[in-house]
């Protein structure tokens, strides 16, 4: 597995993170065996938060690191933009059964008002928690370049994680993640499958898509509601897309064994891409998220 120092932190990470695969509907046990099967392929950052499935994923992430905690970067969220940070931190390490998490970030920071928030007492009241030993580094989420913007002038941050595939805001590729870079902030990346809207007929995280029929057509002599065909990317063309425009990290939920297999060889093939292969690839997927509904990753259109 190749791995890279992951900004100013220092720390390790492989090119691929273990991402949200909480699903209450797979026993823990299986979900378990998921995230270990990934450790055992290499990757050793792996990403959670309180809010995903009301806890499973923190209950799933502590779990698999029993005993296995030794190389991982383990990535927590504060929630709640509001509250009072050191609650918080305190219930995920609980839920967690660590003593201290790599990195927490402030999750989906996507207004400028809940940044200025942030910025004005959330990062101190994180710092306290970093004193205390509790968390290594301190960061966000977010889903709008112009808080990602203000994060990384602010100096306050590690590491921001953000949009970066061939779905997202061109701000995220072409401004947020050339300056990431330039002051060494770790970039850790999401939505490379545009929450799975890329790969199926979804409206997103396996919501299921209402399409009308595209005409019809006879069957046994019966006329039958013929359902649509809608263009969908591959996983490599998705993966090797994201992993062309280089951040650290490419984060990605892979639930079970077969999405895994598929990503691995994905990986194992991948070469980036030249300037007419990410446009190709850009303009199928303009073409996939048709009547798959908004892309809430992104900011407005109007802006």
């Amino acid at each position: 597995m190749t791995k890279r120092t992951l900004g100013k932190t220092g720390a390790s990470v492989s090119v691929i993170g273990i991402g949200d695969l909480a699903d209450r509907s797979v026993p823990l046990e299986q979900c378990v065996a998921t995230i270990h099967r990934a450790m055992d392929y290499g990757l050793n950052l792996v990403d959670t938060a309180p809010g995903y499935e009301t806890g499973y994923s923190e209950q799933i992430v502590g779990t698999a690191l029993k005993g296995r905690c030794d190389g991982m970067f383990v990535i927590d969220k504060i929630d709640d933009l509001a509250a009072p940070v050191k609650p918080q931190v305190e219930s995920s390490l609980r839920a967690l059964g660590l003593e201290t998490v790599d990195l927490f970030a402030f999750h989906a920071v996507s207004q400028m008002a809940d940044w200025n928030r942030i910025a004005d007492a959330g990062m101190a009241e994180l710092a306290k928690c970093q004193s205390a030993g509790k968390v290594r580094f301190r960061g966000i989420s977010s889903h709008h370049p112009d808080v990602l913007r203000a994060a990384l002038d602010s100096g306050l941050c590690d590491v921001v994680m953000f949009p970066v595939g061939p779905l997202v805001h061109r701000r995220y590729v072409t401004e947020i993640l050339p300056l990431a870079r330039r002051q060494g902030v770790g970039t850790v990346c999401f939505k490379t499958f545009g929450a799975g809207k890329l790969l199926g007929d979804t409206t997103g995280y396996n919501q299921p898509l209402q399409v009308r029929p595209r005409g019809k057509f006879s069957s046994g002599g019966r006329e039958v509601a013929a359902e649509p065909h809608l263009p969908r990317l591959s996983v490599a063309d998705c993966l090797h897309y994201t992993l062309t425009q280089n951040p650290d990290v490419t984060l990605l939920g892979m639930s079970f064994p077969n999405e895994q297999d598929a990503v691995f060889r994905a990986l194992e093939t991948f070469r980036p891409l030249g300037a007419d292969q990410l446009k190709d690839i850009e303009a199928q997927a303009e073409q996939a998220i048709e009547g798959k509904g908004n892309c809430w990753w992104n900011p407005p259109e109007k802006e």
